[in-house]
């Protein structure tokens, strides 16, 4: 690559726009010890700070998608007050920022963090608050966010119409859609069926995990059965697609459909590494997906248990395919297309904000 190519440093200069970042997966490390002590949570493995963020990573690259969401009983521990909550969101809002990104869209289930007493509104107004307080922190020092909030169920409960209920009951104040989380296997996205109908005709926005830990049928399931309109990870659509002797790469049914419809796919690379949904970066879906022209999108998933930012993982991407400027571009436009905003916004921050931005870095 030539001096030019994009590097850990510059890439934090550029506006990214991040799809797929779960709050109570990316808490700073001290946070979670000095929040543990603050509430009387007493399950951590270890109050140090440092080996502390040492065992997230370590407990996260187990390669087992349910193993990798054990470490979230710790995040979620700690978040049961609404005190918590506004500094956990705040700090997540101001992380982000500081990182250059421009539009973030973050998830949680917010029937995960009830188990004190709080009541859901309760839950989704303190994030709400935190998200405005870490908003106008960033803007203090120059770097300018726009934060929305994706409502997760989790797919393994029976809370998924209640949660989507929540989710149009609050998208006129930062709530910009609906998401079903957990554990794929044996918890098919058909299970809710009646959630996703009650955001359609709503007009309201959902994505789904699909296409992680389980296969095509779950990628099928959530377009064809459940209407999604992105993907949550997705990578298994490359189940679908073959290459030949000769070299040639053939598209299946579905995965032609996928590309065909424009379906974003909200690919975390770091994290399925982890999970095991792909053997490494260098040997990710994504690059195939991404000459294949798939409407593909670069994420963080969880920024704790991963040790990652955006940045970092366009650094990793540059390393591994030799992406240059107009890639990373690519790919932040793609996630700008397919964000849950109002039109007006989107082509704002891409025409305003994303494409000069690029316009004054190196090519």
């Amino acid at each position: 690559m030539s001096d030019l190519a994009p590097t850990l440093e510059t890439i934090r200069t550029a506006p990214k726009v991040l799809l797929h970042d779960h709050l109570d997966g990316g808490l700073r490390p001290r946070t979670v010890a000095e929040l543990a002590e603050a509430t009387g949570y007493r399950e951590l493995p270890t109050t140090d700070v440092a080996e502390l963020e040492r065992w997230f990573q370590a407990a996260a690259n187990s390669g087992s998608l349910e193993s990798y969401l054990e470490t979230f009983a710790h995040t979620c521990g700690v978040m049961q007050t609404e005190q918590a909550l506004v500094r956990v969101a705040a700090e997540a809002a101001e992380d982000l920022a500081e990182d250059g990104v421009v539009y973030a869209e973050v998830r949680y289930a917010p029937e995960l963090f009830v188990e004190r007493g709080l009541s859901l509104e309760a839950v989704v107004e303190a994030v709400q608050e935190g998200f405005a307080e870490g908003t106008r922190r960033a803007a203090e020092r120059g770097r300018r966010i726009h934060m929305a909030t994706l409502l997760c169920a989790m797919r393994q409960h029976a809370r998924a119409l209640e949660i989507a209920e929540l989710a149009v009951r609050y998208r006129d104040v930062g709530v910009a859609g609906f998401d079903i989380a957990g554990p794929e296997a044996g918890f098919p996205p058909t299970r809710n069926l009646d959630a996703f109908e009650y955001i359609r005709t709503s007009n309201a926005h959902f994505t789904i995990h699909a296409g992680e830990a389980f296969g095509l049928a779950s990628i099928w399931e959530a377009i064809q059965h459940c209407g999604a309109e992105r993907l949550g990870h997705g990578v298994r659509i490359t189940d679908d697609i073959k290459t030949d002797e000769r070299g040639e790469v053939h598209l299946g049914r579905l995965a032609g459909y996928v590309r065909d419809r424009r379906t974003p796919l909200e690919i975390c690379p770091s994290s399925n590494v982890q999970t095991g949904a792909a053997p490494s970066i260098a040997e990710h879906p994504l690059g195939l997906l991404a000459r294949l022209r798939f409407r593909v999108t670069v994420n963080t998933d969880n920024r704790l248990m991963s040790g990652c930012t955006l940045s970092s993982e366009f650094a990793e991407l540059v390393d591994a395919f030799g992406y240059g400027w107009a890639d990373i571009q690519w790919f932040t436009i793609n996630a700008m297309k397919s964000a849950f905003l109002d039109f007006d916004r989107r082509l704002d921050l891409i025409n305003n904000v994303i494409k000069p931005g690029y316009a004054k870095l190196p090519n």
